[in-house]
């Protein structure tokens, strides 16, 4: 069962540990700000999408801006594990360039439209919210430039700019595939980004010294 259909199964007055509650919360709130963005929706909307009152509601979150940050602070950190995770799954760099496409074309897939609160929210004239956007762009960049400064022995500055570039594009090719209507795969999207990621980066080729202890 996903967390939308527990959403909508769970009976109003059902009593929960409070982690639980917590997420139940978040993943009602997830549901409404999708759906209506930051402005549109109201503390009541997600109450009742929750099944719960909204003292209960305010018993987690004490308004609205601090649970949009909750859930923006939850769906950061899932992107940045994915880069992680995908840096991580392999030592050979044509396949962490792929691995790394993969996951933000995962990321945006995800069928709660989580991604639309980290890139497109319309809430970024919000500092807290501006930060934690800009900080998850930068954290992932920075992961990424650590292996290429790594391995082709460029300067930390000279590595970050071009992680920054990797990134931007996956994201962005990610968001106009998903927004123009997956007419290719997603398997086969990614692969083709990454192609074109990797004829770019493989260019540096890597020092003599990476991965040499």
């Amino acid at each position: 069962m996903t967390a939308i259909e527990q959403t909508e199964a769970r009976p109003r007055g059902t009593r929960l540990p409070r982690h639980a509650r917590r997420n139940q919360l978040l993943g009602a709130a997830q549901e409404v700000f999708v759906a209506q963005g930051y402005h549109a929706a109201a503390m009541d909307d997600i109450a009742e999408r929750a099944g719960v009152s909204k003292p209960v509601l305010y018993q987690h979150f004490p308004g609205k801006l601090e649970l949009y940050l909750a859930l923006l602070d939850q769906h950061c950190e899932s992107l940045l594990q994915a880069v992680r995770s995908a840096l991580a799954s392999t030592t050979d760099n044509k396949l962490r360039v792929a691995a790394t496409m993969e996951a933000y074309f995962t990321y945006v897939e995800d069928e709660g439209g989580a991604f639309r609160l980290v890139f497109e929210s319309d809430l970024t004239n919000e500092p807290a919210v501006r930060e934690r956007v800009d900080r998850v762009g930068l954290d992932c960049a920075k992961a990424v430039s650590e292996v290429i400064a790594e391995d082709a022995d460029l300067p930390a500055d000279e590595a970050m700019l071009l992680a920054v570039g990797l990134c931007g594009m996956a994201q962005i090719t990610a968001r106009y595939w998903l927004g123009s209507g997956q007419k290719l795969p997603r398997e086969s999207a990614a692969k083709l980004v990454s192609s074109l990621s990797w004829r770019g980066i493989a260019g540096f080729p890597m020092h003599p010294s990476a991965g040499k202890g």
